[in-house]
Formats: C-alpha cells, sequence, structure tokens
C-alpha cells in the first residue's frame, strides 16, 4: 500500500489554485488513480486530501457501522460528507481548491502539505505553525499510545 509522506511548502494563486508536491501526486501515479477527494478536517482547521478509491473504502467501511435509519447516525453521515468535493489534477499538476473550504480552513496564499500515511492535509501555513508541540510532549504521546 503506498503512503504519502513529508511536508512541503506551496502558494495558493489567485485563482485557489496550488500545485501538489511531486512525491504526492507520484505516490497518486503508483496508486493508479489522479483523482482526490477534498474536505474540511472534522477535528483541525485544515483540508484534508483523500485519495478517491481510499475515499470509498472509508464510505464503504462508514456504510457497514451506520444505520441509515438511525437519525443520528444519518446525521453523522451527513456531517460527514459535507464540505467536500472531488479535485482532479489539471495538466501542470494543480488542484483547484474551493473557496469555501479554503475559507472553513483559513487557508490564504501560504499553505502547507503535510503527508499523513493515507491521507494528505493542507494546512495554512500560519494555522500549523500555531500547532508545535514539544519534544517532550511528542515523546510522552509515544509512549501512551505506542508504549
Amino acid at each position: 500500500m503506498s503512503t504519502f509522506i513529508g511536508d512541503f511548502n506551496a502558494k495558493m494563486d489567485i485563482k485557489q489554485r496550488v500545485i501538489l508536491p511531486a512525491a504526492f501526486k507520484h505516490t497518486l501515479e503508483e496508486m493508479g488513480d489522479l483523482r482526490l477527494v477534498a474536505q474540511k478536517d472534522i477535528y483541525e482547521d485544515c483540508i484534508r486530501l483523500v485519495p478517491y478509491k481510499t475515499w470509498e473504502e472509508d464510505m464503504e467501511m462508514m456504510r457497514n457501522k451506520l444505520n441509515m435509519f438511525d437519525r443520528k447516525h444519518r446525521q453523522l453521515m451527513r456531517e460527514f460528507q459535507m464540505n467536500t468535493c472531488e479535485l482532479q489534477l489539471d495538466t501542470n499538476g494543480r488542484i483547484l481548491i474551493p473557496k469555501k473550504l479554503t475559507d472553513l480552513a483559513h487557508i490564504d496564499k501560504e499553505v502547507n502539505f503535510l503527508g499523513l500515511d493515507r491521507y494528505i492535509e493542507i494546512w495554512s501555513t500560519e494555522t500549523l505553525n500555531q500547532q508545535p508541540i514539544s519534544t517532550e510532549s511528542l515523546a510522552e504521546l509515544a509512549q501512551e499510545f505506542l508504549g
């Protein structure tokens, strides 16, 4: 299984387009599909990019766990799928991110792409810089969850 690794800085142009880092484009090519689903992350102020095949797998998992005749389950599915769209790379390797998503994630011009295993996150550089975690805190989390 291919994964996304690394972090990259980029600039969004005035038309809301940004060049996908070459390493991430290569990983998508290995997966055999350049389509992505973009969504406002449910936990953080960032945009989550999901390869289309991974999105389908995630949706299948949700369908198997949720009962669409249960109001709360249906509400979760609805909210999860709000603020999402399908993206495709243009001939220059750029993606066009809808303004609605950049507004929700407080993204302006300077962005950071973060590879997060099966997903890619797009952060406002300013927002990401406000999220630092100390080496000691990271070590404590690793010990707690992996130790």
